[in-house]
Order: structure tokens, then sequence, then C-alpha cells
């Protein structure tokens, strides 16, 4: 039987070990498979952060119709949304509500929002010192007596008063349409028996005073259109 030879074996044993060389294809396909899944997984994470996040600030993710818009009969057994955030052409103005205090009158102002009575408001009379106003200006009747009057000439009495940057609105007749907003800048002497005081301003006071500082004609109309662009409800400031 021959010998095999030293050298031979050496040479066949290095054959042996050698590694597996990997093509290029193989190695592009993995960093294709890789990248693909990172993709894959931050747009699910992005996609369920956004949802989680629209349900948080609206409030109603699980209680809107088959139109979108939000039904608060299905509120009954739950609580009510307990914060208006204000959008308005000068920034946003957050609104803590006196559900308790004026539950009726909260009700109203909730329905309205569903029903987008506000998209557009304008802020009709603003008063330094006193008040802005925001409703129909159509629409003034007792409201536009006495913010008018009170002020330059003091008729009320000092029994009762409203802090600054409460939000309130006309005892007037409310019949959807008339329904007044009314955000006071200063403390006002009683305005018990004019105004109904459901909620205060608690960020955006800034926005406020902005409000407050525009040029007005003789009437306290500001010169230039100032308004709300929608009403967004919370359960959270």
């Amino acid at each position: 039987m021959a010998r095999i030879k030293p050298q031979t074996l050496l040479q066949q044993s290095k054959k042996k070990k050698g590694p597996t060389r990997i093509s290029l294809t193989t190695i592009i396909l993995c960093n294709l498979m890789v990248v693909l899944i990172v993709l894959s997984l931050v747009a699910t994470y992005r996609h369920w952060y956004q949802r989680g996040r629209h349900g948080e600030e609206s409030g109603f993710t699980n209680f809107e119709d088959s139109n979108g818009s939000v039904d608060l009969k299905k509120f009954e057994k739950f609580d009510l949304p307990s914060f208006a955030i204000l959008n308005t052409s000068k920034g946003l103005i957050t609104v803590e509500l006196y559900k308790e205090a004026s539950p009726e009158i909260v009700d109203s102002f909730l329905d309205l929002c569903q029903k987008g009575h506000f998209k557009g408001l304008l802020f009709h009379r603003v008063i330094k010192n006193y008040v802005i106003q925001a409703g129909d200006f159509q629409r003034l009747g007792e409201a536009e007596d006495w913010t008018l009057k009170a002020k330059p000439h003091g008729q009320f009495a000092n029994s009762l008063k409203h802090e600054a940057f409460m939000l309130g609105t006309s005892k007037v007749k409310h019949d959807g349409k008339g329904f007044e907003l009314f955000i006071t800048t200063a403390p006002i002497p009683d305005l018990n028996d004019k105004l109904t005081v459901f909620g205060r301003v608690i960020k955006g006071e800034d926005v406020v005073q902005e409000i407050e500082e525009v040029d007005t004609d003789e009437h306290y109309r500001p010169k230039s259109p100032i308004g709300i662009t929608n009403i967004s409800l919370k359960h959270q400031p």
C-alpha cells in the first residue's frame, strides 16, 4: 500500500478546515431584511403612539359615532370632560369647567362644543381691564347694554367680586344661538346678576391679555377679526 506523503496530508487538512465564503448577494439580502424589520417596528410604534395621543387629547376616542362626531349622551355613566381648550387666532386658552357649580350651563356648553357652535365665533367686544366677549354680534340684546355701561359708570354694588380670567356667560335666556362667552380680565364688582361663571382660565392668561390689548373702535369692537378656531374637550389639562 502506497504511503501518502506528509506534505500531501497537510494540504488536504487545510482545504477541509478553510471557512466557507458567504456571497455578497446573501449579505445584501440579510441587511435588507434587517432594515425592513426595523422600519416595520418603527411604523407600528408611531401608529399606536399617535392613536393613543389622539385619544388622550380628545377624550372621546371610544365614543365616536359612525359620522365621527361625539355623542355626549354616551357619557351619562362616565365623567364628562372637565377642561376645554379654546383654540383662538392668538393662541390656546385652557379652561377648567365648573361642572358641579354650574351643571346646566356646562352641559349646554359641552353640547354646543359637540355641535361645532363655537367654530369661527368672533370676539366682538374687548374692554380693557374688564372683559372680552365672544358670541353672535347680531344677537347682543341685554348683554350689549350692561357690558357697555357697567364699566364706565360703575353701576354694580360691591357685594360680590369675580376674579380675573373667569369664564362666564350672560344670564340672558339661552337658545343655543344666543350663547355668549365672557372672559374677565380683571376682578369685576358684582356681576352675579348678569353673568353666570362656569369656569376659569388655568393656562393661556397671556393669550387673553394679548386679545385684551388689540385696537378697538369707540364701541369696543376689535378693528381686526379675532376669533375661536375650535374648542376641544379633555379630561386632563
